[in-house]
This record gives structure tokens, sequence and C-alpha cells, in this order.
């Protein structure tokens, strides 16, 4: 769904990311359009699609770069704590979006401002963090391979699995377990325990 695929060709972490935020954009112009042609069955499965896809791109982000770089960078805190907030609201409003039905008078406005929530959040990601990322001692590339197992295991795992990810995040979130942080730091022989 989102560009972490394994057949992408792309090796570095913070690619992989930009990948999934220019396809999350164009999941939300294509709701647009869908809305624009009065094709509610289109619009349901591609808020079906963008749903889902954010919530395992934020939990990659959450269990595996956040830590990464938070590990590698102390002063990237502050920056992985306000994207952490900005995961909760757009997972608040991913749950909106799912329980609800496009009959629902708020529907597309939720939508629409996922979008606008998405948008923000992808301009400081790719602004503050991503330099920050290519600043810190991190391989990028064991990053990237680590990610992608994440993903790979986030969406084998069944729907209802999913959809728990869309809860707020604890106080601990995006302070993966140690193994987790290591995995993407220079140096770093072992690499995290895949979660199930």
């Amino acid at each position: 769904m989102f560009g972490m695929g394994s057949g992408n060709g792309s090796d570095d972490a913070i690619e992989l990311l930009k990948q999934d935020h220019d396809e999350a954009e164009s999941l939300f112009d294509q709701y647009e359009d869908a809305k624009d042609e009065g094709n509610v069955e289109l619009k349901v499965q591609i808020a079906a699609a963008a749903c889902r896809a954010l919530a395992v791109h934020a939990a990659v982000e959450e269990e595996v770069f956040y830590p990464a770089l938070r590990a590698a960078d102390e002063t990237a805190t502050d920056l992985l704590d306000e994207a952490l907030v900005e995961h909760a609201a757009v997972k608040q409003l991913v749950a909106v979006i799912e329980a609800g039905s496009p009959d629902d008078p708020l529907y597309d406005a939720s939508v629409r401002v996922l979008g606008e929530y998405v948008k923000h959040h992808v301009k400081e990601e790719e602004g503050e963090i991503f330099p920050l990322a290519r600043k810190a001692d991190l391989d990028l590339n064991a990053l990237a391979a680590t990610m992608r197992t994440r993903k790979d295991a986030l969406e084998a795992a069944p729907a209802r699995r999913r959809a728990s990810r869309n809860a707020v995040p604890t106080k601990t979130a995006g302070r993966a377990p140690k193994d987790a942080a290591q995995a993407g730091t220079k140096g770093s022989a072992r690499k995290p325990a895949a979660r199930h």
C-alpha cells in the first residue's frame, strides 16, 4: 500500500517515509475527486485505504523510526514529542472515519481535516525531523530494513489488530525498547525482535 514495499528500490529510511507521505497526499486527492464525482463507493474505499495506511505508517514511525532518532539525537526530543501528539490527533480522526458512514453529515469534513492534519505533519516532519535524522548517527539503510519488516508484520495482522493501533499513544509511545532504538544506530550489531 504505502511505499515501504521491498521491491521499491530505496534503501533509505527517510526516502521510504517520504514515499508514504506522497502516497497519502495522492489518496486524499483521489478522495476529493471521488467526492466531486459523487462516487460514494469509491470514496469509502479510498478513505478506508488511507486510514489503514496511516495507521501502519504511524506505527512504523512510533515503533522504529522515532525511537532510533531519539536514541541518536537527544535534540530531536521536542520535535518527536510533538509528532506523537500529531499522530494522536490523526488516530482520533481515523477512528471517527472508520466508525462512520458516508451518509454521516461530517464524513467528508472528517476526511478533509484528516488530510489537512497529515499535510501539516508531513511538512514539519520533512522540514525539521528528517534533516535531524540525516545528520544523526543513524544507519538509514539498516533502519529502512527494520521498518520494512515491521510494516510487513503490521499489514499481515488482522484488521481488528490494526484498528487497536489507532488508540491514542501512551506516555511511552515513540520510546520503544532499546533494541528497536538501536536498530538504526550506526554500528548496531543486532536487529530488534519482531513484535507480534
